[in-house]
């Protein structure tokens, strides 16, 4: 059974490998032995993952259209094949507390455009690289979260702490989750398995008071470590989840059984 999650000499993107959870991904996905490819538009924090992990690391912008197929050419001239893609990438939002109504349509067009449709791009992307290698296999993860799974508690959000999710990251997300479905569906007679992991509220130095409300919801008492969302990852990849797709593997501690 353990075979089933050796992950030698495949070919792995990460997009978003050098944000909060992404380094726990490369390295996870690394520890079984695949070639990391680090994907980000920050090229000190990716070079890093990647020297970390003995990858590579390639700058892209996720929200840049020709710079995704610049990834996918890259991949396709230096390795001649793609094994699994994890898209985790989430472009900033300098804006991130503001209310849903305080919001231009301009700005909520924006937001859903880097956050949903980089998705699609990339997903697009992966499929026709491994269309083009011609293969008869590979694995897609996408990130959903739990918020596009359910509606935010806004009950554990108070003014001049930690802000609540915007509305633009919870449709995202549950445009990602099907999206998911969808290509999981069309895809699955071609040997492409497409599923998600929607992580919890991941620890990141937030205020104390939103951590311990939090917590008090969280049935595990905790909010997740980045690694507790990379073993998903790697499952999800291997040959141990072969005859997974199309699921949403949720990872947030039994937040949302309640």
């Amino acid at each position: 059974m353990l075979d089933s999650f050796d992950l030698s000499e495949r070919v792995v993107v990460v997009a978003g490998g050098a944000g909060l959870i992404g380094p726990a991904v490369c390295h996870g996905l690394a520890d079984h032995g695949a070639r990391v490819v680090v994907a980000d538009v920050d090229r000190d924090a990716g070079e890093a993952v990647a020297d970390a992990v003995d990858g590579e690391f390639v700058r892209c912008d996720v929200t840049d259209a020709t710079a995704v197929e610049a990834l996918f050419d890259h991949v396709v001239d230096t390795y001649g094949r793609l094994d699994a893609q994890v898209n985790m990438a989430y472009p900033p939002d300098e804006n991130y507390g503001r209310r849903f109504q305080d919001r231009s349509i301009e700005e909520w067009a924006e937001q859903v455009d880097n956050g949903l449709n980089s998705y699609a791009t990339l997903c697009r992307g992966a499929l026709e690289t491994m269309d083009t290698c011609g293969q008869d296999r590979g694995s897609l993860v996408n990130f959903g979260s739990t918020y596009g799974v359910q509606a935010p508690d806004f009950s554990i959000y108070e003014s001049g702490e930690t802000p609540p999710t915007p509305a633009h990251y919870s449709a995202s997300k549950g445009g990602i989750l099907n999206l998911t479905r969808y290509l999981a569906s069309e895809y699955g007679d071609r040997g492409i398995r497409v599923n998600a992991v929607s992580p919890g509220g991941v620890f990141d130095d937030q205020d104390p008071a939103f951590v311990e409300r939090y917590e008090a919801n969280t049935p595990l008492g905790r909010m997740a470590d980045p690694e507790d969302i990379a073993g998903a990852v790697v499952y999800l990849v291997s040959d141990a989840a072969e005859y997974v797709t199309g699921h949403n593997l949720v990872v947030d501690g039994g937040w949302t059984i309640k």
